[in-house]
């Protein structure tokens, strides 16, 4: 009697230290797991938001940088080239910008927050290749039309954007250029990924 009390005590003894140390191991086993679901110190910096410094930009030059690993492109415009912006209402697909490709702040006329600042993601919206900027000067060297007024050219497919990224009708984009979230830090610092501060 006394020996099967001894026998069933280590028997439930055995069965705990067994399941305690099956599960201390299944936990082992699981945390490495685990941690490879969590993103690295490298992505978390690729979608982190990117301040740029634009105080040094003159008009008609294009600032390129990187966010997410897409290039963002920033240029700023004089008056001269805001004014052609509506003349262009009738040629491109999307005059009012209608569809969401840019926040809500961004859909005016310029796409902006600031009118002279234009901020997009350099992609074209029919395969994603890279268009170039092509200031009015330089129309002839493109090959584009005499009325082409600056903007963007995408040589891949022939995708024609105006200086505030609408997409021309005659052309296999669908979209115009996507304007990413940002907002102004201060008058020459614009931060790329965050708009939580922008008032819409």
């Amino acid at each position: 009697m006394n020996e099967e009390v001894m026998d069933h005590g280590r028997r439930r003894f055995l069965t705990t230290a067994a399941t305690i140390v099956g599960g201390a191991g299944a936990i082992a086993g699981a945390v490495p797991f685990i941690s490879t679901m969590t993103p690295s110190a490298r992505a978390r910096a690729i979608g982190a938001p990117v301040e740029v410094d634009i105080g040094g930009l003159q008009p008609g030059e294009l600032r390129r940088v990187k966010w997410q690993g897409k290039p963002v492109w920033i240029l700023r415009r004089d008056e001269a080239e805001l004014a052609t912006l509506p003349e262009l209402d009738g040629e491109v697909r999307d005059p009012s910008s209608e569809k969401e490709q840019q926040p809500t702040y961004a859909q005016n006329e310029h796409r902006s927050i600031k009118p002279e600042y234009l901020i997009v993601v350099g992609l074209c919206t029919h395969l994603g290749c890279s268009p170039t900027y092509v200031p009015q000067a330089e129309a002839d060297a493109h090959g584009l039309p005499s009325t082409w007024k600056g903007g963007f050219f995408c040589p891949c497919h022939g995708s024609r954007f105006d200086l505030a990224g609408r997409v021309f009708k005659d052309v296999p984009a669908p979209a115009n250029l996507l304007v990413p979230p940002h907002q102004y830090l201060s008058e020459s610092r614009v931060l790329i990924g965050d708009d939580s501060a922008v008032n819409t």
